[in-house]
């Protein structure tokens, strides 16, 4: 999975430019386990989300990340650093 990922922007320099980075190859993963699967597409929304946010959305948009990258965490311990 963090091959997939490498591709982005920093996250630090551009938190949204990052999360509009990964909506695609989150989404063009292929994974077996149904859960896991699951787990990365609520990312992938959750990051595609928090990109088109506006101002007064974005805490809620930026929970929704945190969120769901934990959910992947649990899953796959590190995947959504």
């Amino acid at each position: 999975m963090a091959d997939v990922l490498a591709d982005g922007p920093d996250p630090g320099a551009d938190p949204v430019g990052y999360a509009e980075a990964q909506v695609l190859p989150l989404r063009q993963l292929t994974i077996s386990d149904a859960t896991l699967h699951r787990a990365v597409l609520t990312l992938a929304s959750a990051y595609e989300a928090f990109s088109t946010s506006s101002t007064s959305t974005r805490a809620a948009s930026s929970a929704a990340v945190t969120k769901a990258e934990n959910e992947v965490n649990k899953i796959c311990p590190q995947a959504a650093q």
